[in-house]
């Protein structure tokens, strides 16, 4: 909830104004909503009314919804989003790395693609990474690097909070503008791939919905405090990036830090879609799964496929926006509330079933939007 992405979220409020604060709050709200819902189709009653866990992961859930259909469409429908959400997250990795390596050392001659290539050598041994060991470890750092970096730049936005201004909000926006913003801040909550394996694995799994509304309601705080504060100190001048607009004594430090933990980052989202592919493969031939030459191919496959990614698209908040906008939307509020309502229709109230309604019609409307406006955005950059 609170990765490297909030990192554009003061250049959303550049382009939603008042209305990005409220969509701040408005999207931990809904995801957290979403997440209660998913988690409630992995149970049903027994015989007894007692809720009993029937199901493991999200595909359990398509493949339950969709089974009159096809037994595994759904789940088909589900892994091929998630993967596309994760290797994204991937590519949005190395395209920051890239940016925050070229702003950290302006004076040497090398492009910022050339940049992006570097930090892609320094990942190269995600091919041999085999368990979620090694990539715990390397999260936990992430979260120290993480909160550092955050402190840094408030504390120095609170220094100079005698330019703060709250003209510097915008109150007619550009349409288009909006709705790119509107994909930055749902991809920056975007985690309910991860909810069901989390749910799983608590101790006291009863805890779960009071451990997501906190969690939820701490990262909305976070967030809205970090991209108020930064946009208010820079206003106008806020960049895709926001550590670009720091101070030349400040930047490097921070932006290194920032490159630390955005390659430190990168092996969890490698590692569950490379889990996720090894996964439908063994279903069709156990022995393949198990085959080291299958193993680097796949992972080398998914390492070279996002550094030409990052090398064709370079626009952090753009491509952000598309990823928010496309599975970001679909994982995180379309598939939870058709779940939830195909799985509980019978049970639902009329009010509940409004709001599995409502929450479905709006990240539609919102995805569809943002994906239009997203790709028209990429292609007015490269025209």
């Amino acid at each position: 909830l609170q990765g490297i992405f909030v990192l554009g979220l003061p250049y959303a409020l550049l382009h939603s104004g008042y209305s990005g604060l409220l969509l701040i709050v408005l999207a931990a709200a809904l995801c957290c909503f979403t997440g209660k819902i998913l988690i409630a189709c992995l149970y049903e009653e027994n015989e007894d009314g007692q809720l009993i866990r029937v199901r493991d992961t999200y595909e359990d859930i398509a493949n339950a919804c969709c089974k009159k259909l096809s037994p595994s469409l759904g789940g088909i429908v589900v892994n091929v989003t998630q993967v596309l959400e994760l290797i994204m997250t991937c590519i949005l990795y190395l395209v920051v790395s890239g940016n925050l390596l070229s702003h950290s050392f302006p004076h040497v001659p090398v492009t910022e693609k050339t940049w992006s290539v570097i930090a892609f050598v320094t990942l190269l041994p995600c091919i041999f990474i085999r368990t979620l060991k090694i990539v715990s470890k390397l999260s936990q750092l992430c979260s120290l690097v993480h909160f550092v970096i955050i402190f840094v730049v408030i504390t120095y936005c609170l220094t100079q909070t005698h330019q703060w201004s709250w003209a510097k909000f915008r109150l007619s926006l550009e349409f288009e503008d909006f709705l790119i913003s509107v994909g930055v801040i749902i991809f920056s909550y975007t985690s309910q791939i991860f909810l069901p394996t989390l749910e799983g694995n608590m101790k006291n799994p009863g805890e779960f919905r009071c451990m997501l509304n906190w969690t939820h309601f701490f990262a909305c705080i976070l967030k809205t405090t970090f991209a108020l504060t930064a946009f208010l100190t820079w206003g106008e001048k806020t960049k895709e990036v926001v550590t670009d607009n720091l101070p030349s004594f400040l930047e490097t430090l921070v932006n290194l830090c920032l490159l630390t933990k955005a390659l430190l980052s990168y092996p969890l989202p490698f590692f569950a879609a490379t889990e996720i592919v090894y996964s439908c493969i063994s279903k069709d031939d156990h022995s393949n799964y198990r085959s080291p030459l299958l193993a680097l191919t796949v992972r080398g496959s998914f390492l070279l496929l996002t550094l030409l990614m990052a090398m064709f698209t370079p626009h952090f908040a753009l491509l952000m926006g598309l990823s928010g906008s496309a599975t970001g939307a679909a994982m995180t509020f379309l598939l939870p509330s058709l779940f939830h309502l195909k799985l509980k229709w019978k049970k639902l109230s009329f009010l509940e079933k409004c709001a599995d309604i409502s929450v479905f019609i709006l990240g539609f409307l919102c995805s569809l939007a943002g994906i239009v406006c997203s790709v028209k955005g990429l292609l007015e950059v490269f025209g």
